[in-house]
């Protein structure tokens, strides 16, 4: 196993705000790369954003802002503009989140960049996209969850329209944007030139549309809410036992079977309203009527040993404290612990990725204080030769 991180000498500017940004910044300084987290003073507005905080900043901004530098600059004096702009020039990857017109006002956007850091990677993330009718209006996850459909198939089938339990399309679009600087930076390898790329909260989540959406552009179907219910698999839902809640997906004809003799009621297997998919599609209502008073007689842990036993896909519904002392959790090391000068430890969610050539846990850094490393940060990124002097 290597010692040497995939992205170990790529600068990155981060002069992102918020959660999508800042979670794409996050996974490159995860991989290796020499993140510098650029903030307005007083920082990012997720340091304030709480209760609950933790060593004067809130959950968001610990959320993703590790293995990060920060400095605290102001671009509004000319000072704060020509100092931006030298690091943006010394920058192998520059990430930003602001609306279309601020950076070009600052001198700092990627056509102006790029004449003379041709080798830099300039990846803009917004709410609805870099350009169109819509282009100059902002939004956060959940006015895109409501605007681009997915608020619309999401809450019990009579609620109302809910949102997901966390801002899953920031999440998203930053996963996009870390895999596209990711492939740009591959491309330039291959050509020796930078680019731009470009996505967005309200492209993330109509990519995540996928089966309702070919409902809709293929067979003209609107699909309605379903709460914990598939619109084509049943059974597939939550019920309720005596003392919880289960998850139950047994809609499959391979699973159909074994579900039906596990749970002690083989006769459904065969009843002429259940026996194929489409039939239990048809027939959703009663068949969701049977087991939920099947169910309501068993504990939780007795169903969920009976389903495991059949080979019958099933979970129980955890809450945060159930998570994180889930041996499963604990075991693929999810839940870690980095130490700060300052604060001490703080705990951090452990990686999607492992990798077999290197450990991309090794030496994480915890989220930095306001303006910290302000003078090593200027001393490594503009006292060495540019970026832009290698393209």
């Amino acid at each position: 196993m290597t010692s040497e991180k995939p992205l170990a000498g790529i600068r990155v500017l981060d002069l992102t705000r918020f959660f999508a940004g800042p979670f794409c910044t996050m996974i490159l300084g995860d991989h290796g790369a020499d993140v510098v987290k650029v903030e307005p003073p007083g920082g990012d507005q997720t340091r304030r954003q709480g209760p609950p905080f933790f060593a004067e900043n809130g959950m968001t901004y610990f959320a993703s802002n590790r293995n990060k530098r920060s400095l605290e600059l102001d671009a509004k004096t000319p000072e704060g503009r020509a100092l931006l702009k030298r690091l943006a020039l010394s920058a192998d990857v520059v990430v930003e989140n602001f609306r279309p017109d601020v950076l070009g006002r600052l001198g700092i956007d990627y056509e102006t960049i790029s004449a003379r850091n041709p080798g830099v990677i300039y990846a803009s993330l917004s709410a609805l996209g870099a350009d169109g009718p819509m282009a100059d209006k902002g939004g956060f996850d959940i006015t895109v969850q409501a605007e681009f459909g997915f608020m619309s198939i999401s809450g019990e089938r009579d609620g109302k329209p809910i949102k997901q339990g966390t801002s899953v399309f920031d999440l998203v679009t930053g996963l996009y944007a870390f895999g596209g600087v990711l492939a740009a930076l591959r491309h330039r390898d291959q050509t020796g030139r930078g680019q731009k790329i470009e996505t967005s909260l309200m492209e993330s989540q109509v990519t995540f549309l996928v089966d309702a959406a070919m409902e809709y552009l293929i067979a003209g179907q609107i699909r309605q809410k379903w709460g914990s219910e598939h619109a084509q698999i049943v059974p597939y839902k939550v019920f309720d036992t005596s003392d919880g809640q289960v998850v139950i997906g047994a809609g499959y004809q391979s699973v159909y079977g074994p579900f039906c003799r596990a749970i002690g009621r083989p006769e459904l297997e065969h009843d002429p309203r259940f026996v194929s998919m489409e039939d239990r599609v048809n027939h959703r209502d009663a068949m969701n009527d049977i087991l939920d008073r099947e169910f309501a007689s068993w504990t939780s842990e007795n169903l969920l040993k009976a389903l495991d036993a059949g080979g019958v896909p099933c979970a129980p519904v955890n809450d945060m404290a159930q998570v994180f002392s889930h041996p499963q959790v604990l075991h693929r090391q999810m839940s870690l612990k980095l130490n700060h000068p300052d604060y001490g430890d703080v705990p951090t969610l452990g990686s999607a990725l492992k990798y077999s050539g290197f450990d991309i846990t090794r030496d994480w850094a915890a989220p930095p204080l306001l303006g910290e490393e302000r003078d090593r940060i200027l001393a490594d990124w503009l006292d060495e030769e540019p970026v832009a002097a290698r393209y």
